[in-house]
């Protein structure tokens, strides 16, 4: 398996990797937007980055990831903003490779932490993700704008 930065020519595999990601959360996302997301993680020094999983000369999975600030401790961070591996994939080992890639990065950059949220009802990712991080004890709210 390949972990890497999303080259032009994956586009329309990414999308559709994209798209199953957004449908899993019931989250209504258009062309535009996925359009959107492929011109920040392919513009130098915007935010938001992402890396793919290859195996076999497929796209298997994605992950998008982004610096933040953490002023308590005076130090940078890393918050991963979206994983998804394909159906077909899930129990490949692309989740952790996704996720490995991103905290290499991140040690790299000399960030203290790597962060995200998830669904309460997202067993099955939960499972991967209570096996190469630690659940912390906080509570998210959202304002609506």
């Amino acid at each position: 398996m390949d972990i890497r930065r999303p080259l032009a020519a994956d586009f329309d595999a990414w999308s559709r990797l994209y798209a199953g990601y957004a449908a899993f959360y019931g989250v209504e996302q258009s062309e535009g937007m996925r359009a959107r997301v492929w011109t920040w993680i392919h513009t130098p020094g915007h935010e938001v980055e992402g890396l793919v999983a290859e195996e076999a000369g497929q796209l298997i999975g994605l992950v998008h990831f982004r610096g933040f600030a953490r002023p308590l401790s005076a130090s940078f961070g890393g918050f991963l903003d979206d994983l998804f591996v394909d159906p077909e994939a899930r129990g490949s080992g692309a989740a952790k490779a996704l996720i490995g890639a991103v905290e290499a990065e991140g040690r790299s950059r000399g960030w203290t932490v790597i962060r995200w949220i998830t669904a309460e009802n997202n067993y099955r990712a939960r499972g991967v993700y209570d096996q190469v991080a630690t659940r912390t004890p906080w509570v998210t709210y959202d304002i609506k704008l």
